[in-house]
């Protein structure tokens, strides 16, 4: 009997602790709702549409679902405007791997643009300072409380402005020292990656690590752009790739030349079920690309986006996908090596992290289902004896 067949339907408990790999988290998109609300009053900020925490976070989720995207915008407006202090920051990252390793992820890379969050009169170093802090902080409160997690930042440009090389000159300075890789993030339609070309050459000649935001609402050419043009290690979303495959009526699957390549060169997708189903990438958790791309073995990673504005975390997307894909434990283990795999920190402490976290957790909690049957089978011979 194999381990798939032996592994049964994972439960809510043993999702949240499944040691999970996370690669696609904005730091402005996970803040605790009770935060926002003690921050806007220390800093100032008046603007926050309700200041009960529960509604706060009702508004947010609400917001995001209603298809405006103005409304989805002004979101990220009010996170992004109690974020402009050294002591927020750190807060904000330290509740971040706080909420994280709680959730069982026990590696996360965590992005953030440093250049929204000057308005207080930091500099970006200091920005990048008090973000990299907290995060460290937010590792030993968790070490504290029985949890493991290690926490890169990624440093984001916004594509519709103009200062993704100085993003990047500043992401590969701090690149020892807690920043793991550059990112560029915001409208993708009319800003495409192409402008930005100076960043990632840059980039590429001090042999630094970048993905890039791709495939979410615009399709194949920004995917095309990202992979060819810049030379994107990872795709940001990436989940438009579905639109180069071809499922014919006898069940045979077609891979245009786009997707051969992204599957062929093993290029990590860095899926965000919740976030898609908002944006209109995907109808509803069982229609999600991630079940034929899972099938075809590309390299799927699973993650959350924006925790806040979607309502979820990474147990939650599992969930969510163990219900509409009877997905097991050895699916999980499958979507999280994937993701350790493609983390921008070196091979050997990837590597570790595979060996010596991500499969021992996974074999311990598959070993739970052997001896909840051997208790079973035990308790029924001993009622008929």
């Amino acid at each position: 009997m194999t381990s798939q067949t032996m592994s049964n339907t994972p439960t809510p408990d043993q999702i949240r602790r499944a040691p999970k790999v996370l690669l696609h988290d904005h730091l402005d998109g996970g803040l605790r709702p009770g935060t926002i609300v003690e921050l806007a009053h220390s800093t100032g900020y008046t603007r926050l549409p309700e200041t009960d925490p529960g509604k706060l976070g009702l508004w947010f989720r609400e917001a995001a679902d209603s298809g405006s995207l103005e409304r989805y915008l002004e979101t990220f407006s009010h996170t992004v405007g109690v974020m402009q202090t050294r002591d927020a920051l750190v807060r904000v990252a330290r509740e971040c791997a706080e909420d994280l390793a709680e959730d069982g992820v026990v590696y996360a890379e965590v992005r953030y643009a440093p250049e929204q969050h000057l308005e207080g009169g930091l500099s970006l170093e200091e920005v990048v300072e008090a973000v990299n802090e907290g995060f460290r902080e937010g590792e030993r409160i968790a070490r504290q409380n029985g949890h493991r997690i290690r926490v890169g930042a990624l440093l984001t440009a916004m594509r519709h402005a103009a200062r993704a090389l100085e993003i990047a000159e500043l992401a590969n300075r701090f690149r020892d020292l807690g920043v793991v890789g550059f990112d560029i993030a915001g409208a993708e339609a009319g800003y495409p990656p192409t402008r930005h070309l100076d960043a990632f050459e840059y980039l590429k000649r001090e042999n630094n690590h970048f993905t890039i935001h791709a495939g979410e609402a615009f399709g194949l050419p920004s995917i095309w752009q990202a992979l060819q043009w810049c030379g994107a290690d990872r795709l940001g979303h990436g989940v438009r790739i579905i639109d180069d495959i071809q499922v014919q009526a006898d069940g045979s699957v077609k891979l245009g030349r786009l997707a051969s390549y992204v599957r062929d060169k093993r290029v990590p997708l860095e899926l965000c079920p919740s976030s898609n189903l908002q944006t209109g990438a995907a109808s509803s958790y069982a229609e999600h690309p991630i079940g034929l791309l899972r099938r075809l073995h590309f390299r799927a990673t699973v993650n959350t986006d924006n925790r806040l504005m979607s309502g979820t975390s990474m147990s939650r997307e599992f969930e969510h996908l163990v219900d509409a894909f009877g997905y097991t434990l050895d699916d999980m283990q499958w979507f999280s090596v994937n993701a350790m795999k493609s983390a921008f920190i070196p091979f050997d402490e990837r590597l570790a992290m595979i060996n010596d976290v991500v499969k021992p957790g996974y074999a311990e909690l598959k070993s739970e289902w052997l001896f909840q049957q051997t208790a079973s089978t035990s308790g029924s011979v001993e009622s008929k004896g």
